[in-house]
């Protein structure tokens, strides 16, 4: 528990301290200065058990040895720190610690690569054609596609593969297709335009297997899979519920994608019984006009009401930048309070680093809207009247430390904005946004550029406990599954804290 003197230094006021001196500082003033700024941090106000105590104490060993190491990997490029990180002693904690809930991940980019094409381009009736662009397409169909705009030849991918001298190399020049992934990123990407180009690219190679809708199922439960592998019990699913093909080419509805997910859901909790569920958000594309937003947000409300359990709200998605901003659809956003309905928004905004433009604005507009959470905030430290609006509405941001590095907000991650925020104790969670376009699985990465990068040495095991447990507090479950969900989530860390103590 936290003990008197510091409940009491948390409510006398802070100039009181500060008396006016003649000479040096009063020592115990300084100390109470720090403490009342240990306070506020993130995990700061969490009490620690004897055994929690010693665990803290290790990993404030392990963090500022890694400190001082000549390469330190939260201030180098990700993909250049991925292997490093993979042998630090911190990330191997991490793995193990129960994390609670991913509330900010993309359908298309839940499942690595690897599996996509080892386990899905292997199946029979995959088709792949390579466009002008150097790009590819997949289709699964029982005869050879008809041509498109830009594909004028489709192969079965089983033939082709077949004659490659190395099959090997061939599957990862395929991997390449669905990753940022290079060894020399800053020279492959020197600009966030180019960088989003190829980000974006991702999601349309992928889709031609995703959306296979025998695949799909057999997509969404490896993403729990490799979820629950890392220690994650539950899931928020941004989704724009993709139609779906069959091999004869028919369209299944969005009806069919949240059945199908659900059933997926239901089957993976009745074999992983520790493991919670999953919810979707309904996103749809920025760049879409009003009237196809306006209709959106229609169907949002008409899913939430037949799905109730699956569909937790509605987001825009898409680059910030080049997109519209929230207040251009202010008229299809406000359609739930004229209809008398509720449509939890979640919000990605403030995903730039450009200040005073409609995109900049869109922190403070999330906000009005009502926001739910903030996906990214990465500009709300910009915003002191949205930032304080964010506090008293216990509106949490969402972030993704990872996703923000390699689209190229930020090179080093120890200056990144949310330290701010981290010192603040301001409503926050940790996730991953498109882990498979950034070669990364669950949130242990994630967690890690978090908690050593932009937490720095004054992050400890209470400010992990916290962000842990805000996966839960922030999460759109009912407040009957909170409670059991914390209940699972203790259980858990009880036994993450006895295995390493």
């Amino acid at each position: 528990m936290i003990s008197i003197w510091q409940t009491v230094v948390m409510y006398v006021p802070l100039l009181w301290f500060l008396r006016v001196t003649d000479g040096m500082p009063d020592p115990s003033q300084r100390d109470v200065l720090m403490l009342q700024e240990a306070l506020r941090q993130t995990g700061g106000r969490v009490a620690l058990t004897a055994a929690e105590q010693k665990l803290d104490a290790y990993l404030r060993q392990l963090k500022e040895k890694e400190m001082h190491n000549t390469q330190f990997p939260p201030a180098m490029h990700f993909f250049k720190a991925k292997s490093l990180i993979q042998r630090s002693s911190i990330f191997q904690v991490l793995k193990q610690m129960p994390k609670g809930g991913a509330l900010h991940i993309h359908s298309f980019t839940l499942v690595s690569a690897e599996w996509l094409v080892k386990n899905v381009t292997y199946r029979p009736n995959c088709y792949i054609c390579f466009t002008w662009d150097k790009s590819i397409r997949f289709l699964f169909s029982t005869s050879q596609p008809f041509p498109r705009l830009e594909c004028f030849y489709w192969q079965l991918l089983e033939n082709l593969r077949a004659k490659m001298g190395n099959p090997a190399e061939f599957d990862e020049s395929l991997i390449q297709h669905l990753t940022l992934f290079t060894e020399d990123p800053e020279g492959d990407y020197p600009s966030q335009d180019i960088v989003w180009e190829k980000f974006q690219n991702t999601f349309i190679v992928a889709g031609g297997l995703i959306s296979h809708a025998p695949v799909l199922k057999d997509y969404f439960y490896q993403g729990l899979m490799e979820l629950h592998l890392d220690n994650i019990m539950y899931l928020e699913l941004r989704s724009g519920l993709s139609q779906t093909y069959e091999l004869d080419g028919t369209v299944n509805d969005k009806s069919w994608f949240i059945k199908m997910f659900q059933e997926v859901t239901d089957k993976f909790k009745e074999d992983h019984p520790d493991f919670l569920g999953a919810r979707i958000i309904f996103s749809v594309n920025r760049a879409q006009s009003l009237n196809e937003v306006k209709a959106a947000v229609k169907e949002a409300i008409q899913l939430q009401k037949d799905y109730p359990d699956v569909i937790a709200g509605f987001d825009l998605v898409g680059r910030e930048d080049s997109g519209k901003s929230l207040w251009y659809f202010m008229e299809a956003l406000s359609l739930p309070a004229e209809l008398g309905v509720t449509l939890p928004y979640f919000f990605h905004a403030g995903e730039t680093d450009e200040e005073g433009t409609k995109t900049d604005q869109n922190v403070l507009d999330a906000l009005l809207f009502n926001t739910t959470r903030i996906g990214h905030g990465y500009a709300l430290v910009h915003h002191p009247v949205a930032k304080e609006l964010s506090r008293t509405r216990n509106v949490a941001v969402e972030l993704c430390p990872i996703s923000n590095q390699v689209l190229k907000l930020v090179s080093d991650l120890r200056n990144h904005p949310a330290a701010v925020l981290m010192s603040e104790g301001h409503p926050m969670v940790i996730s991953s946004d498109d882990p498979s376009v950034f070669s990364t699985t669950g949130l242990s990465y994630d967690f890690y550029e978090a908690f050593v990068g932009i937490g720095g040495l004054k992050a400890n095991l209470g400010t992990l406990k916290e962000l842990a447990v805000n996966s839960i507090r922030y999460s759109s479950l009912p407040a009957h599954l909170k409670n059991k969900a914390y209940a699972m989530w203790q259980k858990k860390w009880d036994a993450f804290i006895s295995d390493l103590s």
